[in-house]
């Protein structure tokens, strides 16, 4: 059996108490992961403190090469943090490999851009710069859906940017990312990333930690406003990119044999595990009986079980209380009457927790499937008269992450797009981040931006330099 161990100042520690991983696809333990101590926790803030010193004075090209080779690093262990990669997250094998691929992308492409600068003025009397200095040690928190893409992403910019890091993993979804930390100890000088898991417990340690100066969390909304609350104490500055209620939002001269595989795929990827998935499909009545008809027969179709199985596109949801959540949106939906499961709407009769995809066709608004996040392979489509009333009630949520539009008439497309409340408003499209778009929600969505220059710069902390010329 692997051992699995954090990383504190670049080398190999194990924990005095370890928890069960669970594999979604059994609902059994397969591993255990160490879980670290606060002693353990304190020494990873130290080392990362003390590394900022000399990684932070580095010119940015060498703070790249050295994550350029974290990445060929994690590129050359794709095969051996794959199978892990399924066993504890339950996503078929080819799209974890696909997972780790991306993530050896995103660093390397979140590093080509600039550190930010501005010239405010230069009037021949004074010279105003706007320069950015690194803000220290960054503790970073990952979710259990995608947890190698996301530490990706805040490992690329904080440590461009100058910064340090302790990152810890969910406790559903540890131990790749204790597998990242093996590859960091030889690819980045010892202390700059620190890997260390344990219960959620830890990640309000690390919120509190007077040595940690800097919160990147991705999560649910619940636990963000603990997160923001519990980093109010010190002032810690904070990123949340949170949850998502999504409508995509189909208009009437949309061209249904070209969209309808684009928006399932956009609604049942990672099984609906995804911030950003198709949580909600507004369609007009025209469209609306063939667009439940397509989305239907692909969903019977689909074929889900273990991420080892071969041809299987859909693995299990992640965990128990996930699984539990949304087989309890499907029996409220059940209860309200007129509503229609056009597919799915079952678990499967096997071990682990899977759930059929489901279509829902006519859902009342106020109905929990319609208000809720979902996070789970159950999409609700919902018919409309007027766009006005759709985009309306398309708006009508506290989240705000993303939505898409879709018509064969792309300007048009974009005008509706600017009328939706969403950090991001894809035309034709559904799903995806990209190294230069920010990416953050309106609302309860999140706080702040990752990704792109926004995302870059608030790993920075910016200041004004005012000089007489005379």
């Amino acid at each position: 059996m692997t051992t699995f161990t954090h990383t504190i100042d670049g080398v190999a520690e194990s924990s005095d108490q370890h928890f069960d991983v669970i594999n979604p696809a059994t609902a059994a333990a397969f591993a255990q992961c160490p879980s670290v101590s606060r002693d353990q926790l304190d020494r990873a803030v130290a080392a990362a403190r003390s590394a900022f010193e000399s990684w932070s004075k580095l010119p940015p090209a060498v703070r790249r090469e050295h994550i350029a080779n974290f990445a060929h690093g994690l590129a050359a262990k794709i095969d051996a943090i794959g199978p892990v990669l399924t066993r504890e997250q339950g996503k078929p094998l080819g799209q974890a490999k696909w997972e780790i691929g991306g993530a050896v992308h995103e660093l390397e492409e979140m590093c080509k851009m600039d550190l930010p600068y501005q010239l405010i003025r230069d009037d021949g009397k004074h010279r105003v710069e706007l320069i950015y200095h690194p803000i220290g040690v960054v503790g970073a928190i990952t979710p259990w859906n995608f947890p190698i893409i996301l530490a990706a992403h805040k490992i690329a910019h904080g440590l461009y940017a100058g910064n340090t890091m302790v990152l810890k993993p969910s406790p559903y979804t540890p131990l790749a990312t204790l597998l990242m930390g093996e590859v960091a100890r030889t690819a980045l000088p010892r202390g700059v990333l620190n890997v260390v898991a344990g219960g959620n417990e830890v990640g309000q340690w690390m919120t509190e930690h007077e040595g940690i100066d800097r919160i990147s969390f991705t999560g649910s909304v619940p636990t963000g406003k603990k997160v923001l609350a519990s980093a109010s104490g010190t002032l810690k500055r904070v990123t949340l990119e949170l949850g998502g209620n999504d409508p995509a939002i189909v208009l009437d001269d949309a061209d249904l044999a070209a969209i309808t595989p684009n928006l399932f795929r956009g609604a049942f990827l990672n099984a609906g595990q995804i911030c950003m998935a198709v949580k909600r499909i507004y369609a007009p009545e025209k469209l609306y009986e063939p667009l439940i008809e397509g989305l239907a027969k692909l969903a019977q179709a689909h074929r889900v079980g273990d991420g080892f199985e071969d041809g299987v596109e859909m693995g299990p949801l992640q965990n128990k209380m996930q699984f539990d959540k949304v087989n309890a949106i499907l029996e409220d939906t059940k209860k309200h009457s007129g509503v229609r499961v056009a597919a799915g709407g079952h678990t499967l009769n096997r071990p682990g927790y899977f759930i059929a995809p489901t279509v829902v066709a006519a859902p009342h608004d106020d109905m929990r499937l319609v208000r809720e996040e979902q996070f789970g392979p159950v999409v609700p489509v919902m018919k409309y008269r007027e766009l006005d009333d759709a985009v309306r009630r398309a708006n009508d949520t506290r989240f705000g992450l993303c939505a898409s539009v879709w018509t064969t008439n792309p300007p048009k497309g974009a005008e509706v797009a600017k009328r939706i409340e969403a950090g991001t408003v894809w035309v034709n499209h559904h799903v995806g981040s990209e190294a230069d778009m920010p990416f953050g929600g309106f609302k309860e969505s999140g706080v702040g931006r990752e990704l792109g220059a926004i995302g870059l710069a608030s790993y920075l902390e910016p200041q004004v330099v005012k000089v007489p010329l005379a």
